[in-house]
This record gives C-alpha cells, structure tokens and sequence, in this order.
C-alpha cells in the first residue's frame, strides 16, 4: 500500500520500498540520486527555459513532471501511471495541478500508453517503471523501445531508470537492447556500480541524434553524488556479448538485495 510521510518533503513508500521524494516548496530540490540524474539530462537536453513535450511512463509522486514544469515553463507532459490509487493519493495529498503547470496524468499501463502516443511529438520519453523494486518485463524489449522511438520527434531523447547489481547481466543486456534501437546512447552509473561492487540505479539514455553528452559529464562529476557516463567504445566494452531482449525471452530485472531500497 502507498504511504506518505513528511519530513520536511514528502517522501512516497510502497509496500515499504522508497519510490518518491517531494519538495512542495521547492519542485527543483531532488532528493533522490537518480532523479537527480534525470534532472540533469532534462538541463542539458536544451537551452535553459526551453520547454518540453515530455511522456512519463511510471509517475510515483510525480517529483520529475514537476521538476521540468518548474525549469522548462510551458512545458507539456503526460504522465501513464498503473497504480489508480497511488495517483489518487499524490492528487489529493501532493497536488501539482497549478497556473501554467501543464500535466495530464492518466491511470495507464506504461507500454500500452507508449504504443497509444502520437507519433513523433515528444521531446522526452522518461521510462521510471517499478513493480514493487523490479523493472517489468514488457518494458525491457526492443519492441518496446521501438515504440519509444516512434513517439520521439528527430532528435529527442529516451531515458530509462532501471537497477541492478553484480554482475550487470540485466544492465548490459538492457543496454544492447538500447544500442539496438537507437543510434546515439549512453549509460550513467555511480563508479562503484559500473565495477560491480553494488546494487544500484542505472541510467540509460538514447537518441537518434548526438546526444548532449560532454554537458551532462560535466554536471553528473559536479553533483554532490558524483556518477560516471559511458559511451562509445567504453559502453561496448561493458555489453560485452550481450545480445537485445525481445518480447519473447523478456524477463523482469533482478530483486535487489534486501534492504537495497526500503525505509530504515
């Protein structure tokens, strides 16, 4: 069951995992590292105060929408979350309806509401899907990351939250099956779990153009949670042999190690 607690912000548990973390003072205050992350692709994506189409598949407290509303005036995003009663929660306990704030949340499964997008409208597609702590299976496919693409304008950007520890088996094959579908990517991690030291948030990033990727080092080494960017020849090295995951041998991502990302 959802739950909310305040201390300070608002922080979302579910089932007694960590999902969400809300400043409703201040929408830019991102307390989790890998919203942080994803805060800095969305800065460095466009020059500043340029809106975004944004689709968000996996909504939680919605800490990302209103991030962008906040920095990216103008900005219109939709967002597909399964969880109906999680979303009524958030709308009644930590609204972001607001003047000028543009987001459309929806009760939606995320690929059915991805292969439903128009196409070749959005700016950013941002994939933050979690059955309890494991990412599903229907979303780790190249099908589904095709339609991810279809839903992209030329030269917008797709972006994957996804976890996963020792030895990367589910990181490197999720990042063939990026490597697949898009031309341009790249893999974001804290060093320690890029060596396979730990559990961990992963990032993955793809496009059909260059992405911005020399801006986004400089602002991941700068963050007070430092993580590394891989790419080219350094990303193909950590795939490995990994071969693209299809529909038919789709699997969820591991369970993390108890304790990974509960509350205490």
């Amino acid at each position: 069951m959802p739950d909310l607690d305040q201390d300070g912000g608002w922080l979302l548990t579910l089932d007694g995992t960590l999902q969400s973390y809300v400043d409703l003072t201040d929408p830019t205050h991102l307390e989790f590292e890998y919203t942080r992350r994803l805060g800095h692709l969305i800065d460095a994506l466009a020059p500043a105060g340029q809106s975004l189409e944004a689709l968000h598949l996996g909504g939680g407290a919605l800490t990302v929408p209103r991030y962008l509303a906040a920095t990216r005036p103008g900005s219109r995003q939709r967002v597909a979350e399964i969880d109906g009663p999680l979303l009524a929660l958030v709308e009644e306990r930590l609204p972001w309806r607001a003047p000028g704030v543009d987001i459309t949340a929806t009760v939606a499964d995320a690929r059915e509401a991805l292969a439903a997008a128009p196409a070749a409208a959005a700016d950013l597609v941002v994939a933050d899907v979690f059955h309890g702590s494991r990412t599903p299976a229907h979303l780790t496919s190249v099908e589904f990351l095709r339609h991810a693409a279809a839903a992209l304008r030329p030269g917008g950007c797709y972006a994957a939250n996804l976890a996963d520890g020792p030895p990367l088996a589910f990181a490197r094959a999720q990042a063939a099956t990026l490597r697949a579908v898009f031309p341009q990517t790249c893999l974001v991690a804290e060093p320690s779990v890029l060596r396979g030291r730990r559990y961990g948030n992963i990032l993955l990033i793809g496009s059909d153009r260059p992405l911005p990727v020399r801006e986004l080092s400089r602002r991941l080494a700068g963050d007070p949670f430092p993580a590394r960017l891989c790419e080219g020849e350094e990303l193909t090295k950590l795939v490995r042999r990994a071969e693209p995951v299809t529909d038919a041998g789709a699997q969820p991502s591991p369970p993390p190690p108890a304790g990974a990302f509960s509350v205490g």
